[in-house]
């Protein structure tokens, strides 16, 4: 599963994020499955893990991210999703 941050919100007056966007993806041979989603945060700047702004990488946004969500859930939604593409229940068309 690849995780990416497509945007994050931030409090202007000291830099602490307050939302990320995120996006989880899965793949298995040609079909693809994702769940996008966000996640708020209550930044503190005076708590010892607080991270301005500048200074954040992929890496630590997504650690928050995944704290905060069901990771174990997500990635079953997506092996589901993935399941059902391979191996469809339902059909759509005209019989003529």
């Amino acid at each position: 599963m690849i995780w990416t941050i497509a945007q994050l919100e931030r409090n202007t007056a000291d830099g602490g994020v307050t939302v990320a966007h995120w996006r989880a993806t899965k793949t298995a041979g040609d079909h693809s499955a994702s769940s996008y989603g966000t996640v708020s945060f209550q930044p503190d700047p005076d708590s010892e893990g607080f991270v301005p702004f500048e200074d954040l990488t992929l890496e630590v946004v997504t650690g928050w991210v995944q704290e905060a969500l069901d990771v174990e859930g997500i990635e079953a939604g997506l092996d589901a999703n993935l399941e059902l593409q391979a191996n469809p229940v339902t059909a759509s068309g005209l019989p003529w």
